[in-house]
């Protein structure tokens, strides 16, 4: 079984082929025998089973390369992040809509109808009239980000219909708690008030305290992405291949205070709060709750809870996921 990955040089994106390459096979469902990575840069996993393949996954002949005849499977994880794709309107349109489409357009000349995971956004929706929101409800997006991974949405749907590929749409939840540094998607706070207030550092939160946000560890996303994956046609019917990722609902203020439980009043005091009405406004269009339903009975899960969720990333900052 080969699967390409886009965006596998990423946080999730490698975590995702690691995960892949640790799944053995069962009596319905195949090893993988070959992963091949598109990004920018090399995945930094070290496996004679991977490939990486280096480029602008807008260029219809790097697709063209890491697409081979034995490809059954991909992942489509790349894309330009929120507050990015909001100031980089181009950018945006080429990477999030151009690119999918053309990953699409090679899917739909394979030989074999590939099994095709797209990771869509909670970015989708646009302030919710209620929450949780409903399963069925049209999405509404509030930034060029949304808009973008809705038409992505569309477009898999649509090429599923016409039995082009058999496709399956995961709204991520905003994941927490991301390594690294911060980036320019209007979420990365999320992490910053944990991550860095665990290291010591301070941390700047630029929205308001009461705000709900609709959350996942990394580790739970990618073990749901990986059961996606191996949803057969038959478990997701003909219907709509949309579905969201289960998630918890937790404000800024219950954030904070978990991470003093796990760790100490001390780390709190290193959140300062500086509103910055840009990131706000769009952290503030999203939901704080979506229905799972779906999700849940086809086998995904989400954190116990907030707290888990840090205990999560202490354990990885010990254990670091290659």
């Amino acid at each position: 079984m080969h699967v390409v990955v886009t965006g596998g040089a990423g946080f999730l994106g490698s975590r995702l082929i690691r995960a892949l390459l640790d799944t053995p096979a069962a009596p319905d469902r195949p090893a993988v025998t070959r992963i091949t990575s598109l990004d920018l840069a090399p995945c930094p996993i070290e496996d004679e089973r991977l490939t990486s393949l280096t480029g602008d996954i807008s260029d219809p002949e790097l697709i063209r390369q890491a697409l081979t005849e034995d490809t059954t499977a991909v992942c489509h994880l790349a894309a330009v992040v929120s507050s990015q794709a909001e100031a980089e309107f181009e950018l945006g349109m080429r990477i999030n809509l151009d690119a999918t489409r053309a990953l699409l357009e090679q899917c739909r000349a394979h030989s074999q109808q590939i099994r095709f995971l797209f990771a869509s956004s909670l970015a989708v929706f646009g302030p919710p009239a209620s929450e949780p929101v409903p399963e069925n409800i049209a999405p509404e997006p509030r930034s060029s980000y949304g808009i973008q991974k809705a038409i992505g949405e569309l477009l898999v749907n649509d090429y599923s219909r016409r039995g082009f590929i058999d496709g399956r749409v995961c709204r991520l939840p905003t994941v927490v708690v991301r390594p690294g540094r911060p980036n320019r998607a209007a979420s990365s706070f999320a992490s910053s008030i944990i991550r860095e207030p665990v290291a010591g550092e301070e941390a700047v939160c630029p929205v308001a305290t009461d705000l709900p946000l609709w959350l996942s560890s990394p580790r739970a996303v990618v073990a749901n992405l990986v059961r996606a994956l191996q949803l057969t046609p038959e478990a997701l019917g003909a219907q709509w291949r949309t579905f969201n990722l289960p998630g918890l609902t937790v404000t800024v203020d219950e954030m904070l205070k978990a991470l003093e439980r796990q760790v100490g009043s001390e780390t709190r005091r290193l959140v300062r709060f500086e509103r910055d009405p840009a990131i706000e406004a769009i952290a503030a269009s999203w939901p704080g709750a979506l229905e799972t339903h779906r999700a849940r009975a086809l086998g995904l899960e989400a954190d116990a809870d907030f707290d888990a969720v840090i205990r999560a990333h202490l354990e990885e900052m010990d254990h670091p996921v290659a």
